[in-house]
């Protein structure tokens, strides 16, 4: 009788977890339908290649919450099936199968009330405002980071075209690149540096720009640095024409 309490015990558990999974997902800023169906599809291990998915994975809060949920669904599921196997050791009983069946009776009938539900998500909702801190912005959202969009990082060596010239004088943003920060060769940080920031050998700089532009930049040579430069500011130009 023990194993079969303890079955139920873990399924209550499973369906708090979910719930928190869910409440945790919407507070990052997830439509709560969206939530909801993919804080389950993580703790019962059922993958979905979707656009919604991609939005939870792309989010490093969203993955983390995902990855709770996963580990917490397999000592779930492991410990139902031991309970199972312990609870008919030895032969079923009728008593335990009705308690058993009673009890997860009980259990669907509270997961599929819309008033209980509202009520743990709104407790589960002000216990994680309360006592967490969620980052509910989605950085990659909000840079577009999708398609010809992204966040790259260039290294600067020796004989580049960039080395041992200031930002003011590259002019990286009048081809559509913009300088997020660099990583000195020393290990310091120096965010949104000016024109005046000059660029050393060991540099390493994290841009934002078009996927194509970044590339070409990070393998433009010395020796036609500028007129490579001179053409991606002409592209650029077009391009904003066209938005216009």
């Amino acid at each position: 009788m023990a194993a079969v309490v303890a079955i139920l015990v873990v399924v209550s558990v499973s369906l708090v977890i979910t719930r928190v999974g869910t409440a945790a997902l919407a507070l990052t800023g997830l439509p709560l339908q969206v939530a909801r169906f993919q804080a389950r599809s993580a703790f019962f291990g059922v993958g979905f290649t979707t656009n919604e998915s991609e939005a939870v994975v792309n989010h490093p809060v969203r993955r983390r919450i995902v990855l709770w949920l996963i580990l917490f669904g397999n000592v779930g599921i492991i410990s139902v099936l031991a309970g199972v196997v312990l609870s008919f050791h030895g032969g079923a009983t009728l008593l335990r199968l009705a308690v058993l069946a009673f009890g997860l009776f009980v259990l669907a009938v509270l997961a599929g009330s819309h008033r209980v539900e509202r009520m743990l998500e709104r407790a589960i909702e002000l216990a994680l405002r309360r006592w967490t801190h969620l980052e509910t912005r989605d950085f990659a959202g909000l840079l577009r980071l999708a398609g010809e969009w992204s966040v790259a990082e260039l290294r600067v060596e020796i004989g580049d075209w960039m080395a041992e010239r200031s930002l003011g004088v590259l002019h990286l943003r009048d081809e559509g690149v913009v300088v997020l920060g660099i990583t000195h060769a020393d290990g310091s940080w120096h965010g949104a540096p000016d024109g005046t920031t000059v660029l050393h050998a060991g540099d390493v700089l994290v841009v934002y720009g078009r996927d194509e532009r970044v590339c070409e930049l990070d393998e433009r040579r010395p020796d036609e640095g500028d007129a490579a430069h001179a053409a991606a500011v002409a592209e650029q130009d077009r391009l904003e024409a066209a938005m216009t």
